[in-house]
């Protein structure tokens, strides 16, 4: 199969290297055809790094400001001749690819109604990093709210969040899986349409997945494909941690309503407002984000 990578940087330098020089390896088994870098205005040598990696089908694309996300993406695809293409590998420039781990993703997307296809991820010392979710409901906003994410992730399907080691054992389809290592196949790519750019940053990738799903691709987990992801800052950031529960929210109501939005958003007010008032630091940015969401980030 003909693959081409999207690699999305901004300020990247330091891990864009190892992740592109892991792309020939890990693209074992399928035909490499393009590499596009598109770098948010980077104030770094994200882009000089990118020109230096001549062994590989290199194209690079500037935005000229940190459009995020999936205006990146987005930019990186218009780049493409999806017709001589079969899938386009998204990765963060802080992935690494195991070698030969694109190849189960591609066959994998043979299967008809399979249009995203996500790996196995892991932490750079090789545990398991959750990356899969089940579908956005009320009911699992609650349960998290009480009891935590990663427990109730544990705890039979209450949990959006997917974090019982043993259901990363065997393929299988997802609500969604993160956004930092997925392959989309051209015939879904063609039928799903561009990424939503109104979210700046987190949110775009569940979706993109659940519009998918609207209309009859599956999010297809496959854990043959092992990449490694050193991770990114949301969990200690509180800024994009505010972020990502903001645009959780908004998601939620976009594609629900009100009244359900409003149900969803009072149960993650009140899960971020209990863990503030236990004194985690990012719940109480969390918190103060959902009571005036304007302020949050959106661009810079």
């Amino acid at each position: 199969m003909r693959v081409a990578v999207v690699i999305v940087t901004y300020n990247s330098a330091d891990v864009l290297d190892g992740c592109l020089r892991s792309l020939a390896e890990g693209a074992r088994g399928v035909e490499l055809a393009a590499v596009v870098v598109a770098d948010n205005a980077s104030a770094d040598d994200c882009l000089a790094i990118a020109k230096q990696a001549t062994e590989l089908p290199m194209i690079t694309v500037q935005l000229g400001r940190n459009a995020g996300y999936a205006a990146a993406i987005n930019a990186a695809v218009d780049t493409l001749d999806l017709d001589e293409l079969d899938a386009v590998y998204v990765i963060n420039p802080d992935c690494r690819l195991v070698p030969g781990s694109i190849a189960p993703l591609a066959e994998s997307l043979r299967t008809p109604h399979r249009g995203i296809a996500a790996p196995y991820m892991v932490n750079p010392d090789g545990s398991l990093q959750p990356s899969l979710r089940r579908t956005p409901t009320v009911g699992r906003a609650v349960v998290e709210a009480i009891i935590g994410g990663d427990l109730a992730g544990r705890l039979g399907k209450l949990g959006e969040l997917v974090t019982n080691p043993r259901e990363y054992e065997r393929p299988g389809a997802f609500a969604w899986a993160t956004g930092a290592a997925m392959l989309l196949s051209v015939p879904a790519m063609r039928e799903i349409g561009p990424w939503d750019e109104s979210f700046f940053l987190y949110s775009e990738e569940t979706e993109y997945c659940l519009r998918a799903a609207d209309l009859g691709w599956l999010t297809w987990y496959e854990p043959a494909s092992v990449i490694e992801h050193i991770g990114g800052d949301s969990g200690t950031n509180p800024a994009l941690a505010a972020l990502l529960i903001v645009n959780k929210v908004k998601l939620f109501r976009r594609r629900r309503g009100r009244l359900a939005g409003a149900v969803y958003y009072l149960a993650v007010l009140l899960g971020e407002g209990a863990r503030a008032l236990a004194g985690r630091k990012i719940s109480k940015v969390s918190f103060a984000a959902l009571l005036r969401p304007s302020r949050v980030m959106t661009a810079s």
